[in-house]
């Protein structure tokens, strides 16, 4: 990415090499539901370190008996703000991570929060047993395009990356927006029939090249965008046909997608039961629900909607899903595991919870947890 401070391309704002990263394994710790037995569910307020949560013992097959897991970055003993939340991805030809940061407040009082982008050079050395390990990091801070503003979601695609652009106060704002490696932002999609999107959370492609999308009112929430002319829905966009569709409704606030390995089942998170304001309720979704994606007179819908999971803890505000079509989402104490069929696995419990998450290299599970970004070697994904 060109990171010259050009209006139409990320602007560089610091950068910082961090060196010396270790490698922590940790036992995996079985978890029991019968009745009668007791087992510790909670996580310990002062964990410093990823622990396993064995709800079944397929779950060793993924995580292997004793997973091996570092803390790559972490704002913790400098500003304390949450960077490491949002729109996790990899990109293997450069062997680098791109996440987003939370709403940041900016010292001026009259301006709308910003969101910042963080882009980490992974550098790699080979230990004495022949594997491969992330030693040291380059980091930067990039603040997003001003025409691309408060990036949510994001995904691979094509030659670079695929933003979700939750928009401003501005009604023709945001949408998707894809940026190839040193290019300017170029628009997908900006409206649906010339009305504006809500605030587009999360972006996935299939194989055919299509895109399906979650929009949800959260920047009006937030007040960073104007009140919203759409419901709450999941979308479809084919660019080669020029084809969107709504293809869901009837969420809260629909905010993770993932598509199944085979590209047959879509699962899409329902994060009503958060409050803005950081509060929970627990009467509403904290759902995923799951949908097949069949054909009809040639186009594909989505059918047979039914509830996939509700989490033990908090909202799941990402979900992705590894080769073996296994359902990972992002919780309020870390990553939550199911198989295809709904089983659930067991929990990768992490300090402060996760926000996002994504696969990287070899069995790597990037794990995004707002001031601290971390790495799992899983055995397989």
């Amino acid at each position: 990415m060109v990171l010259a401070g050009e209006s139409s391309r990320h602007i560089k704002m610091s950068s910082v090499t961090k060196t010396g990263i270790t490698a922590l394994r940790v036992a995996n710790d079985i978890v029991t539901f019968r009745p009668g037995h007791k087992s510790d569910f909670e996580l310990p307020p002062d964990l410093k370190s990823i622990v396993v949560k064995l709800y079944h013992p397929d779950l060793e097959r993924i995580t292997g008996l004793e997973p091996e897991h570092s803390l790559l970055l972490s704002s913790d003993d400098s500003s304390k703000n949450p960077l490491f939340c949002h729109g996790c991805v990899y990109l293997p030809e450069q062997d680098e991570l791109l996440i987003m940061s939370d709403l940041l407040q900016t010292t001026n009082s009259s301006a709308l929060p910003t969101i910042l982008i963080s882009r980490i050079l992974l550098r790699r050395e080979t230990d004495r047993s022949g594997d491969e390990r992330i030693s040291s990091v380059d980091w930067m801070k990039l603040r997003p395009p001003p025409i691309m503003p408060m990036p949510a979601g994001a995904c691979r695609y094509k030659a670079g990356i695929l933003y979700c652009s939750q928009g401003t106060m501005t009604p023709d704002s945001g949408g998707l927006w894809y940026m190839a490696l040193g290019k300017a932002p170029k628009p997908i999609l900006t409206s649906y029939f010339n009305k504006p999107f809500n605030s587009i959370q999360s972006v996935v492609e299939d194989t055919s090249g299509a895109l399906w999308f979650t929009d949800a009112s959260v920047g009006f929430e937030l007040e960073i965008r104007p009140r919203p002319q759409l419901p709450n829905q999941v979308y479809r966009f084919d660019p080669q046909l020029g084809d969107l569709r709504v293809v869901a409704d009837g969420f809260s606030r629909p905010m993770g997608i993932a598509l199944s390995p085979d590209c047959g089942t879509l699962y899409v998170t329902d994060t009503g039961a958060g409050r803005h304001n950081g509060g929970f309720d627990p009467t509403r979704a904290a759902t995923i629900y799951a949908f097949d994606v069949t054909q009809r007179s040639g186009s594909p819908f989505l059918t047979g909607r039914r509830v996939f999971a509700y989490l033990r803890r908090g909202i799941p505000t990402a979900v992705v899903c590894d080769n073996f079509g296994n359902v990972y989402a992002a919780c309020a104490d870390g990553v939550e595991i199911w198989t295809p069929g709904g089983r659930a696995l067991g929990l990768l419990g992490v300090p402060g919870g996760c926000t996002s998450l994504c696969f990287g290299k070899d069995g790597e599970l990037f794990i995004g947890a707002k001031q601290r970004l971390w790495k799992m070697k899983l055995q397989e994904t």
